[in-house]
């Protein structure tokens, strides 16, 4: 991989690092499907691919779905050290994540090396299911930072907390990695990271309201909106990878010249 290209890379994971501890993930992970909207738009300006009607109609659900999401999004609640150690040690949160970790144990140790190279879902499963420690990691590096660094009476305690986050960020983005580039070897691109972006911003979504309840402050109206906004972006991700793979002619192909 090209060093300009590493160097890009990087600045955008620094990026989303920023977002997450300046809004809520139930906002930053869907609005990463602005991404694939600019990527598209710039492949068929300066690589001079076509983007066809399916392409453009995923443009404008991408963009129609992230205005609405950041119109009803919840407000940004700051949590501090103290109520990020409650709610990481909070029964319901704890049990989903031993769930996460027995169901990818079975993942990775029985149905991987089975059928993950006939079946995409066992990769896309292995890869969105990481998603639940990835961003509550990166997440919480940001709240427990500025205590672990602080040289307080409890840095001692923060420091902890701020190298097992840490350490369980590295992990999950290094084994992700790994498990994409093994499904990327197995299956299209495109497809693959169509229906990984819908499932990994779900279990992201999901792990994050349990830890953060960032639910917890919205109207019953923002919370449809929302969920709208959300099926939206989904399908014009969906749209726009899988323009790339379809071929859309308006030309009504007669039988005959087709057997010529």
């Amino acid at each position: 991989m090209p060093s300009y290209i590493c160097l890009l890379v990087i600045t955008g994971q620094i990026g989303n690092f920023l977002a997450y501890n300046v809004a809520p993930a139930v906002i930053v992970t869907p609005l990463g499907a602005l991404g694939v909207l600019f990527g598209a738009v710039l492949a068929s300006w300066i690589l001079e691919e076509h983007l066809n009607i399916l392409g453009k109609l995923g443009c404008v659900l991408c963009c129609c779905g992230s205005i609405m999401l950041i119109i009803h999004a919840p407000k940004a609640e700051a949590t501090s050290r103290v109520e990020l150690e409650e709610r990481l040690s909070d029964p319901v949160f704890v049990t989903y994540a031993l769930l996460v970790v027995l169901l990818l144990i079975t993942l990775i140790v029985w149905i991987a090396p089975a059928y993950g190279k006939t079946n995409i879902m066992v990769f896309v499963a292995i890869c969105s299911l990481f998603g639940t420690f990835t961003v509550p990691s990166s997440k919480g590096l940001g709240l427990v930072a500025p205590d672990a660094f602080g040289g307080g009476p409890s840095s001692s305690r923060a420091l902890a907390l701020f190298l097992g986050l840490l350490g369980t960020l590295v992990a999950s983005i290094l084994i992700q990695f790994f498990f994409i580039n093994k499904a990327l070897e197995c299956f299209s691109s495109n497809i693959f990271e169509a229906i990984y972006y819908v499932t990994f911003t779900t279990t992201v979504i999901f792990a994050s309201a349990l830890l953060f309840k960032e639910w917890t402050t919205l109207t019953l109206i923002d919370s449809l909106a929302m969920l709208c906004g959300l099926t939206t972006v989904f399908a014009g991700v969906v749209l726009l990878r899988i323009s790339q793979e379809a071929v859309i002619t308006w030309k009504k192909t007669n039988a005959r010249e087709k057997t010529d």
